[in-house]
């Protein structure tokens, strides 16, 4: 087992510009707004759970119905590919009601560790070693605690104005990222 830092950085990146926490402070905001409060050590531990087992089980998971990971890389990247319009464009394409309790519902899945994240960590699989994606999900997973700790600090940091802009930055990367696994996996 050997760690290649190009890899976890690749791979960090990807997972960072996929899970978007940044861009996802108003939504973060308004579910705290809801529900009074977030349980940012719970939310955390949730999604990273959930993120490590898929990228353990997520294979074994979708041979039982009958799946590759290329076909499922390419209907990720299909997810991805959407995600990024939506970033990108400000449209809502995905809906999602807020309830009651948010930590883990509707904050850890599918906000932190939702599809995109499912997905894009099966595709990831297929170039990078998995060691390397688990270093990459640890990384991403304590700035996502960082960010939930600090919602309220870096509201005010950034603005409505800022945090508009990182949004549509990472949904540019989002859209790079979803044509790469399109083609690497059909071999156009």
């Amino acid at each position: 087992m050997e760690f290649n830092f190009s890899q976890i950085l690749s791979t960090s990146m990807v997972l960072f510009a996929i899970i978007d926490i940044l861009g996802s402070i108003p939504i973060v905001i308004n579910l705290r707004q809801k529900a009074g409060h977030i349980e940012s050590e719970k939310a955390t531990i949730v999604a990273t759970v959930l993120m490590i087992m898929f990228l353990f089980l997520g294979e074994s998971m979708l041979k039982v119905i009958g799946l590759d990971v290329a076909s499922f890389a390419i209907a990720g990247s299909f997810v991805i590919f959407v995600l990024a319009l939506e970033m990108v464009l400000g449209l809502t394409l995905f809906k999602e009601e807020a309830p009651e309790t948010v930590s883990i519902v509707p904050l850890a899945f599918p906000l932190i560790a939702g599809a995109g994240t499912m997905t894009t960590l099966l595709s990831l699989k297929t170039e990078y070693a998995t060691q390397n994606i688990l270093v990459g999900i640890l990384l991403n997973m304590l700035f996502v605690y960082f960010v939930l700790k600090n919602t309220d600090r870096l509201e005010k940091l950034f603005g409505i104005t800022g945090l508009n802009v990182l949004r549509k930055a990472f949904g540019v990367i989002l859209l790079a990222i979803a044509i790469k696994l399109f083609r690497n996996n059909t071999g156009l």
